[in-house]
């Protein structure tokens, strides 16, 4: 059994472990509240983007002259999967889910004889994904604090991807990240975001008097207008990958502080316990030998 003195510094050094997480808690809800107001706030404005780059996408009949984030190079036998994640840990499970989904990925694209490679943005995604596909790397950002991310920052990412698509490096990119739904729940999400993949809700025909059955013209022409939505979709889906990234990363942190700090209480109970006890022996020990000491004389 431990010294008394061994566990009292050890519920010593516990309770000042339970404070750590304790603060770290109230700091993530902190910052959860705005990171999820921002995550909210983008989400109508990246769905409403993609809907119409998917509704001009489907009258548009792709040629050699469209433009190649839509048409595609013709092959997907090289595909890149963007790695969303952080650069901090104490999340719990949040930057693993997501390299998880995208391991699975991997291997089944590699079952299936196609060319892998992987662009993280994130330090811990791509310490996860190091183990197995090192040599798929081919490129890594370390964005800091995802709450600091701007817009110009996922249009700097999104301007890479299609410089590296247009130079040929791969036929197919695939978004990863975390869509946060609740503070327990934050949902893994896989989305193509090179070449634009078409709903196959575009492809059927829209009920009478919806806004997609409205006659629409387009200046200069649907081509025209895609050439510039095209690479601005890329950014702003990568956008709102990091807005929700933010929250999901905030959430997934204080549930594993809250956790931790419970754990922490319950720990701190069982050596108190086993300290008191300690002491009571020690106590009657030494009563026992006070005893015999006074009947020997």
């Amino acid at each position: 059994m431990a010294s008394l003195k061994v566990l009292k510094l050890r519920i010593g050094s516990v309770k000042s472990t339970q404070k750590i997480t304790k603060a770290m808690k109230m700091v993530a809800a902190a910052k959860l509240r705005r990171a999820q107001e921002a995550a909210e706030a983008g989400r109508p404005y990246a769905q409403r983007l993609e809907s119409v780059v998917a509704s001009l996408g489907s009258k548009v009949t792709v040629s050699e002259s469209s433009p190649k984030l839509l048409a595609g190079t013709g092959k997907d036998q090289v595909h890149l999967l963007v790695v969303a994640t952080s650069d901090k840990g104490l999340a719990g499970a949040f930057n693993t889910n997501i390299a998880r989904l995208a391991r699975k990925h991997a291997r089944e694209l590699t079952a299936a004889g196609k060319t892998v490679k992987i662009y993280t943005i994130g330090r811990k995604g791509r310490a996860v994904l190091n183990r197995e596909f090192r040599a798929n790397m081919v490129h890594g950002v370390e964005p800091g604090d995802l709450g600091k991310l701007g817009f110009a920052d996922a249009r700097g990412f999104a301007d890479d991807l299609v410089a590296r698509y247009e130079a040929g490096e791969f036929d197919v990119a695939t978004l990863f990240y975390s869509n946060f739904k609740s503070v327990l729940t934050q949902e893994p999400t896989a989305q193509q975001i090179i070449p634009v993949a078409l709903p196959a809700a575009t492809t059927t025909a829209a009920p009478a008097g919806t806004a997609a059955d409205a006659a629409v013209i387009y200046e200069p022409d649907e081509e025209s207008i895609l050439a510039d939505l095209l690479p601005r979709n890329v950014a702003i889906q990568l956008y709102r990958a990091i807005r929700e990234n933010a929250a999901s990363e905030q959430g997934s942190k204080m549930t594993a502080m809250d956790n931790a700090t419970r754990n922490a209480g319950d720990l701190i109970k069982r050596l108190s316990i086993q300290y008191n006890r300690a002491r009571q022996a020690a106590i009657t020990t030494e009563l026992v030998e006070i005893i015999s000491g006074a009947e020997a004389l």
